[in-house]
């Protein structure tokens, strides 16, 4: 099976062959014109080899028409030394003579990254994924100083961000994104400026890590909202006796206010159909409220449609 190395270094080649056989329609049109005209002559002399040396002509020619598109730049090398920037558009070149090496892409590229299995500061394996957003702003550069400037850009990132995580704790990776990805855009753009190559951002997709810390990091958030829900209560409970502390003060010198509010309370708890109330003795004869428990029960009878009265509740 091959390796990376072999693997990166077939597909430059295929980039480089395929950035130095573009096909054109000016060169397919210079092509034809000589294969017709070639036809043409050699018929009318009945000698072919005017065809032969038309149709070589035409051969030779038709190398010179390269078009770049409007996003792209071609790098030309006359006898392996850099001459130049071409394009946009229709250029023309000397064939055999001059040649183009690359053709550099000018638009905003993506590029996605990850780093696998990376230890933090407090040694905890992480893996994360991000996506770079870079573009080259000196074409020159890009074809002269890189042997590969796409492939660099990638590596650069990807050292880029383990490095960046080794010296991060778990905590601020997963609380500082932005502070995270604007360092590791400083740290690439540091590491291919050289190249002409400017990084626009970079985007943290996603930060994975194993499933027991997220079991433990779980539990530790529930034990703390647990926590806080056992204060909240706890400072409800101080409130509500603070109140109830009042209102004693408020009863404790007016009994009649205080047998009111008994009052009160037996209705509310003796209104609802088949309610029933538990009341201490000591409450009944303290405020005298055997009566009033009893036309309470009467007037229950009364309301839920006669019979047998009621009997009081026994104290």
């Amino acid at each position: 099976m091959p390796g990376l190395d072999e693997v990166l270094a077939a597909r430059r080649a295929a980039r480089a062959s395929r950035s130095q056989s573009r096909a054109n329609v000016v060169s397919v049109f210079i092509l034809l014109v000589s294969i017709l005209v070639g036809v043409v002559v050699g018929a009318a002399t009945k000698n072919p080899g005017w065809f032969i040396i038309v149709f070589l002509a035409g051969l030779f020619f038709s190398q010179s028409p390269k078009i770049a598109k409007q996003w792209e730049r071609a790098v030309v090398l006359r006898l392996g030394r850099y001459t130049g920037l071409r394009g946009p558009g229709l250029f023309w070149i000397t064939p055999f003579v001059e040649t183009i090496s690359i053709y550099i892409d000018q638009r905003v590229i993506t590029t996605s990254f990850a780093a696998e299995e990376t230890l933090t500061s407090d040694t905890v394996p992480v893996n994360v994924d991000a996506v770079l957003f870079w573009m080259v702003h000196d074409s020159e550069k890009a074809a002269l100083e890189v042997q590969d400037y796409t492939q660099a850009v990638s590596w650069a990132a990807q050292t880029g961000l383990r490095d960046i995580i080794g010296r991060t704790s778990l905590t601020d990776l997963l609380r500082g994104r932005e502070r995270i990805e604007a360092e590791l855009q400083a740290l690439i753009d540091q590491r291919s400026n050289p190249w002409g190559v400017t990084v626009q951002s970079v985007e943290m997709r996603d930060v994975v890590i194993p499933n027991s810390l997220q079991d433990a990091m779980s539990r530790e958030a529930q034990a703390s909202r647990e926590k806080s829900a056992r204060i909240i209560l706890g400072q409800a409970e101080v409130e509500i006796a603070h109140l109830f502390f009042e209102a004693a003060k408020s009863y404790e010198n007016n009994p009649t206010a205080l047998h009111l509010r008994a009052m009160n309370i037996l209705y509310e708890g003796l209104k609802e159909k088949g309610a029933l109330m538990v009341v201490p003795s000591n409450v009944v004869e303290s405020m005298g409220l055997g009566g009033m428990m009893g036309a309470a029960a009467l007037r229950q009878q009364a309301v839920t449609g006669g019979g047998t009265p009621a009997t009081p509740p026994a104290v």
